[in-house]
């Protein structure tokens, strides 16, 4: 169990974030000290400097095949957000603490392949009360880097408002599922947080969610069927299947 400081301060969390990591690709962090340091930049260029978010856009359209940029960066927004939703709710549902997750101290860097790597020089949670562990997330995942980044999406690669908030909910309801796969019995369960974090702008209305059982079909399209080859996603709002269970 993550270390809890007297003062409430953040405490650190190296041991978490390997439990966390070991759920799967999207909730992998990296923490402390890595050789190569160098090769990796704080996310918040990402969403501050528009020529380092064009340069991703464009390695995520070539590996695509994806001709207009647009797809290529709903694509990407949707997988930051997978990526930065995972570890979160995997922090605060195995140890009721929220991870510190603000732009200038996670780094990231374009992978070969898979999703975006994130590594954390220092890493450190805070603990919360189990009524405030939504409060939490939403202000480490939603203010801090979700809404910072749909900006710089929407206004340099013309992704609409309505599909960022659809794929930052679709990206949490993903989560979710993982988690209850594969962390049966979590001390906090990720079903009530997603739930609270539903019901708050900008997720609350992206789309149709019932709890039990759990469902979610979304009113918007990421816009990845317009890939070559591609079909398109369980809770896409262009299925005529209803939603996915």
């Amino acid at each position: 169990m993550c270390p809890r400081t007297r003062d409430g301060l953040p405490a650190p969390a190296g041991g978490v974030f390997a439990r966390v990591s070991a759920i799967g690709p999207y909730f992998a962090v990296s923490h402390g000290p890595r050789p190569d340091a160098s090769r990796y930049r704080p996310l918040s260029e990402l969403y501050g400097d528009h020529e380092v978010l064009d340069r991703y856009v464009e390695a995520v359209a070539r590996r695509l095949g994806a001709g207009q940029r647009r797809v290529a960066a709903s694509t990407l927004h949707i997988g930051t957000a997978a990526r930065l939703w995972s570890i979160a709710l995997a922090t605060a549902s195995l140890t009721g603490r929220v991870p510190d997750l603000a732009p200038d101290r996670l780094w990231w860097r374009t992978p070969e392949s898979g999703p975006i790597d994130l590594w954390l020089p220092e890493a450190t949670t805070t603990a919360a009360a189990p009524d405030g562990l939504a409060d939490g997330l939403h202000e480490a995942v939603v203010v801090r880097n979700l809404l910072p980044l749909a900006d710089a999406v929407r206004r340099h690669h013309g992704v609409s408002p309505h599909a960022l908030r659809g794929n930052a909910a679709s990206a949490l309801i993903g989560a979710v599922r993982v988690l209850l796969a594969h962390t049966p019995g979590a001390p906090h369960p990720p079903v009530p947080l997603a739930t609270a974090l539903l019901e708050r702008e900008p997720l609350a209305g992206a789309g149709e969610f019932t709890a039990q059982p759990l469902t979610y079909r979304r009113r918007s399209c990421c816009l990845y069927y317009r890939v070559r080859g591609a079909g398109y996603c369980g809770d896409c709002v262009l299925t005529p299947k209803g939603p996915r269970p």
